[in-house]
């Protein structure tokens, strides 16, 4: 597909005003020029033209708010003095994959103050010796070359700053939970606690119900078996008494009978 078709359909009935990102990757320019976007785009702040056979960046139109471009993997070889005309706030350039050769041609980006992060990998000026030294010389106003500060410290993504951020917002939640619980749910803990602890007080005080009437039984069933065997010593004492009683009368009564045959 042609850039300008790519443009169009990009656009998805917006107006060119309005868009910020654009994404033309693997389309087909023709003559290695950009076509299709204008100065319109004023709003534009991502650009990505990777892999769309530019040659050229002659036709690129002014866009002042343009702080990422991607043009990697295209036949650029020179022609950057108009990045800084066209776009003078840009802070990240890619150009691996591209035709540059030597330094001279990449001078050209010192102009671009505010450039932060420059990518020339693939390119054949990273086989000049001293390559990393060189370019962090020329180009004093950026941090990254490649991926890599000049201390070899990678450059963050933009999804892990995301993350970072999404981790400060957990920290932030992690610490209002360690700041405690709200007031009425200590509340309701507390009444928790006192209903388990009287549900604790209750359970003893029925086992110790249990144990009492245990042995109270115990004590009575006890005094029942004590209570029968006092009932039978005194049955047993009434009949060796009444016993006796009868030996005694019986006595008495053969006496009476001695006497009243002596009489005769």
């Amino acid at each position: 597909m042609e850039m300008k078709k790519r443009i169009n359909l990009e656009l998805r009935n917006k107006a060119p005003e309005e868009v910020t990102e654009l994404v033309l990757d693997n389309c087909r320019c023709v003559n290695g020029e950009i076509e299709g976007l204008n100065d319109t785009f004023k709003e534009l702040e991502s650009l990505s033209m990777a892999d769309v056979e530019l040659s050229s960046l002659a036709r690129l139109p002014s866009l002042n708010k343009l702080r990422k471009l991607e043009l990697s993997n295209n036949s650029i070889s020179g022609g950057l003095e108009v990045l800084a005309e066209k776009c003078p706030n840009l802070t990240y350039l890619n150009l691996s994959g591209n035709k540059i050769k030597d330094l001279s041609t990449v001078e050209a980006l010192q102009n671009l103050k505010n450039l932060k992060s420059l990518d020339l990998f693939n390119c054949e000026i990273t086989n000049l010796e001293d390559y990393r030294e060189s370019i962090f010389e020329l180009l004093q106003q950026i941090t990254y070359l490649d991926g890599f500060d000049q201390e070899d410290n990678e450059a963050p993504e933009a999804s892990e700053e995301e993350d970072d951020d999404d981790g400060d917002e957990d920290d932030e939640d992690e610490d209002d939970d360690e700041a405690g619980p709200p007031e009425e749910y200590e509340e309701e803990e507390e009444e928790e606690e006192e209903d388990d602890d009287d549900d604790e007080a209750g359970s003893e005080l029925g086992e110790g119900e249990e144990e009492v009437g245990l042995s109270y039984l115990m004590k009575e069933e006890i005094q029942d078996e004590e209570d029968d065997d006092d009932y039978v010593e005194e049955g047993e004492e009434e009949e060796e008494e009444e016993e006796e009683g009868l030996r005694g009368e019986k006595r008495k009564r053969d006496a009476e009978d001695d006497g009243e045959e002596e009489d005769d």
